[in-house]
């Protein structure tokens, strides 16, 4: 009889985890209130049992779609879209259960990605952040658009690449918009008043972290110049491994002291910041991603990388490309901003991110050197940042061809007797100085020593010089930490910081 209720109890156990296993699963990003990406083949994606049928009824469509689950209980299929508009769809998905999805929209879907300025939130919850967003009260206030959804991931780290997030879509109102992205926010914003469709955004981002922890594993083993990258990593871990264990051997000894009425010390437990490690970002947070169709992606990280900005220039372009092969939609949009200034970063890595647009194919850069706040790395003007990727995208993505959606680029230089004219791109309107002299110009001969130049505009470029040097070889433009630089175009987009010489850097020795 013991027998036989055992055995009871273990196909009673087996068919409950059969049957909820057997339920048709989809991922978070899969789920009601989503924007799908409008006149595309979008994924629709998920878990059953093996071999399992599965019907799809769109809304938009009155075909049905049927797919059927591989040996391992996967699924998935590529579904037409129409052109976006306002009027919301159902989907049905029916197998051994039957899923609802409710008020979905078509239109544009942008990923969004970065460090702490990427994720730094419309409104101020917490004592987390110095201040809110610039006017966040009114922009809070305002924050009615329906047509608007965002879906923002949780901050998780993996070892492995997993299959999915958590998260959920929601819809754009005062109260849900107050933790979202700020950056992602305005950007979309921008994007949904000019466009007129709705406008889904995908918020995945963690405050300090460095590109290789949003990088597949596999890249950075398949470049030698990363491998100092996981190196590092080792010897990190290696170092807190050691200050665990010395942790848990002065935890003992304090018992022990204890027991005899010793007096007690005042031990720590070390702590792991899980998000810094190589790739872990990239399994965790981006990885489960790459099924949903995007038209772009939006990019605001760097800092962490400063320390390090020589290698940033392969690492960064590496990170892109196999971004874009997870996702295989080819090369698409992706557009990022340059860091702003502040006393803890350096001009080397806005130089590499000013590199990436040559090695970066349809990329696109927002330069910040007006924003930024020497003594907090989180400015609070996100209205311009988004408004400078929207311009982007408007222009690059979105066929407004006459659009200027860049500042001054420089070009070439060409020397003149004791001076050195410049050239820019995105300069054909004109050049324009805010103030009464042009500020950040330095200027050097071949001794490598920069001097404070006298710079003019002349037409649609500029002329350097100084009394110091009497044979230019090089210039340079805002290559500082703090630079304050006045030069703009005639759009009022500010130019990059550059030099024209290739001497060797300080994080070139790192």
């Amino acid at each position: 009889m013991m027998h036989f209720k055992r055995l009871l109890l273990i196909l009673l156990v087996f068919s409950t985890k059969y049957c909820v296993w057997a339920q048709v699963k989809l991922p978070a990003l899969v789920a009601d209130n989503m924007v799908l990406q409008q006149n595309a083949k979008v994924n629709l994606w998920g878990w059953a049992a093996p071999r399992e049928k599965i019907t799809i009824h769109l809304g938009w469509s009155n075909l049905p779609v049927e797919v059927q689950a591989d040996a391992n209980g996967n699924w998935k299929t590529a579904v037409d879209t129409p052109n976006g508009s306002d009027k919301a769809y159902d989907i049905l998905i029916n197998a051994s259960n039957t899923i609802s999805l409710r008020n979905i929209l078509i239109g544009e879907v942008w990923l969004c990605s970065g460090q702490s300025n990427m994720f730094f939130p419309v409104g101020r919850e917490d004592k987390t952040w110095k201040t809110g967003v610039k006017n966040y009260q009114e922009e809070v206030k305002n924050a009615s658009f329906p047509n608007i959804r965002f879906f923002t991931v949780a901050v998780n780290a993996a070892q492995t690449p997993l299959e999915d997030v958590s998260g959920s879509w929601k819809v754009c109102t005062p109260e849900s918009i107050q933790t979202f992205s700020a950056v992602a926010y305005f950007f979309g914003r921008d994007l949904y008043q000019k466009l007129n469709v709705p406008i889904g955004l995908i918020s995945t981002s963690w405050g300090g972290t460095k590109a290789e922890a949003w990088t597949a594993q596999s890249v950075l083993e398949g470049d030698v110049a990363f491998l100092p990258i996981l190196q590092e990593d080792a010897k990190n871990e290696k170092v807190y491994q050691e200050k665990l264990e010395a942790y848990y051997l002065g935890l003992t000894n304090e018992r022990i002291a204890a027991a005899a009425n010793a007096e007690k010390g005042q031990l720590k437990k070390p702590k792991k910041e899980a998000n810094k490690t190589s790739y872990v970002l990239y399994n965790a947070m981006l990885h489960p991603l790459v099924n949903y169709t995007i038209k772009g992606a939006i990019w605001y990280q760097g800092e962490s990388n400063s320390a390090k900005a020589y290698l940033y220039r392969s690492l960064f372009p590496a990170m892109v490309k196999s971004w874009r092969e997870e996702w295989k939609q080819g090369d698409f949009p992706f557009y990022y901003v340059q860091i702003t200034p502040h006393k803890g970063q350096n001009a080397e890595i806005r130089e590499a991110q000013l590199m990436s647009l040559k090695t970066i194919p349809n990329s696109g850069m927002v330069v910040t050197t007006d924003l930024g706040d020497a003594n907090n790395i989180h400015p609070i003007d996100k209205q311009t940042v988004g408004y400078r990727l929207a311009l982007i995208a408007r222009a690059k993505t979105y066929g407004e061809n006459k659009l200027v959606y860049s500042g001054p680029i420089f070009n070439h230089m060409k020397i003149k007797k004791q001076k050195a004219q410049l050239f820019f791109d995105y300069a054909e309107s004109g050049l324009k100085q805010n103030g009464e002299h042009l500020k950040e110009f330095e200027i050097a001969g071949k001794d490598q020593v920069f001097y404070p130049a006298d710079a003019e505009i002349n037409g649609k470029t500029i002329v350097v010089s100084s009394s110091k040097v009497k044979e230019p070889l090089a210039v340079r433009f805002a290559w500082k930490a703090v630079p304050e630089p006045n030069l703009f175009n005639n759009e009022n987009l500010p130019a990059s910081p550059f030099r024209t010489d290739d001497w060797e850097i300080n994080t070139q020795k790192n």
